[in-house]
């Protein structure tokens, strides 16, 4: 089968792979039939690329129809439509009935690596297992993950995106505790962002505000209803902030930037620095004495009123990052954040997926639909942002 593989920093390509098969009782194999290009996989195209090897399939986000199961996966049969979480959990251990699949004790890789559970196409630090930007996906802990949609009636898009990005937006905005009337502040918004300002808005914020540079991201935001800011310089996010708060400041603000923010020049040398070191001393720096880019969740930090909740949803890495203690404990905020537990949010977001009015817009995300062999060309405007790209989905 043809699948995208990771060949070197900031270098990925299409070739010919072994079609997967059936390893455990548990497995499926899905024929992919959408997948997209995620944030999260322009980290290991760049700044973790470290821990990545070369071959490796990448891929977190994908959906299709149901070819093989293994014998004891009973939720699904061949022919089945389904969405793949990008979580691979058991839903019966401890954690996964705590709503915490992201943590899952079946996968958790806490005995090698001192990680969560596995994910789909992202290093041997989560389970090493070939990811969805392929013809075919082996899906392990198939009696639980995978999610049946509709047959048809609706495109891919409608739900292809509940395998990571909305659901991430949605746990985003919950954790951000958002309460009836609030003003809420997104910083960056990429796929994720978009989404947690549709969430927060269909939620019942009051006044979701968007911060971010990219004039396609301000206007597609800014057709949503999102007040946008544009400039990414704390001290000037910050005033306008208080300026359309009365002063106090925003009452939660997710971080949907993550690690790669732009203005640290320095901590961008260091984490590039990593991938020169011979293996395995590069990955065991990145991980273990990483730094992260933190202007995005320090503008957060400033711009929350005090008693307000920061929300994290993008991803970071670093084990070295320096966090101003002082201020949030004199603010009193409340910080939460962490992978997203997929399924935990499904029943959720349901009703909104089925909507007619597709009210979280689904199918008005995607900027890019591209045959999986142009892969390579996806990467490369994704991480440029050229040709006005917010979205990437691949079709095998």
């Amino acid at each position: 089968m043809k699948a995208v593989i990771w060949k070197g920093r900031k270098t990925v390509g299409v070739g010919e792979v072994a079609d997967p098969e059936i390893l455990e009782p548990t497995d499926a194999i899905v024929r992919v039939t959408s997948t997209a290009i995620c944030g999260s996989d322009m980290h290991l195209y760049d700044v973790l690329a470290p821990a990545m090897h070369p071959g490796e399939i990448l891929g977190h986000e994908a959906m299709g129809i149901v070819e093989q199961t293994g014998p004891e996966v009973t939720g699904i049969a061949p022919g089945d439509r389904v969405v793949v979480p990008f979580n691979i959990a058991c839903g019966a251990c401890w954690m996964c009935e705590r709503g915490l699949m992201s943590q899952c004790e079946t996968t958790q890789q806490q005995t090698d690596e001192g990680k969560g559970g596995m994910l789909f196409g992202y290093t041997s630090m989560y389970g090493g297992v070939p990811g969805g930007q392929a013809e075919l996906l082996r899906v392990p802990q198939a009696q639980y993950g995978p999610v049946k949609v509709p047959a048809n009636g609706y495109a891919d898009e409608r739900f292809l995106f509940l395998s990571d990005i909305l659901p991430t937006a949605w746990q985003g905005v919950r954790y951000a505790d958002v309460r009836e009337g609030d003003t809420v502040a997104v910083l960056g918004l990429g796929p994720v962002g978009q989404f947690c300002c549709r969430v927060a808005a269909y939620l019942g914020a009051g006044a979701v505000i968007g911060v971010d540079t990219v004039p396609e991201r301000l206007a597609l935001a800014r057709r949503w209803g999102v007040d946008v800011i544009d400039t990414d310089r704390t001290d000037e996010v910050d005033a306008a902030v208080r300026e359309r708060t009365g002063g106090r400041g925003a009452d939660a603000v997710i971080d949907a930037v993550g690690m790669e923010a732009h203005g640290s020049p320095v901590r961008k040398w260091l984490q590039q620095r990593a991938d020169l070191l011979p293996e395995p001393l590069g990955s065991e720096v990145a991980e273990s004495i990483g730094v992260d880019r933190l202007d995005a969740m320090m503008t957060a930090f400033t711009i929350v009123r005090r008693g307000g909740t920061v929300s994290i949803v993008g991803v970071y890495t670093g084990e070295a990052d320096p966090v101003p203690m002082g201020e949030l404990f004199d603010k009193g905020l409340t910080v939460r954040m962490g992978q997203c537990n997929v399924k935990r949010w499904i029943d959720e977001i349901w009703p909104a997926l089925i909507d007619e009015a597709d009210p979280l817009g689904t199918e008005d995300l995607t900027s890019h639909r591209l045959p999986l062999d142009e892969a390579e060309r996806g990467y490369k405007l994704f991480d440029k942002q050229k040709d006005g790209c917010i979205k990437v989905v691949l079709q095998p």
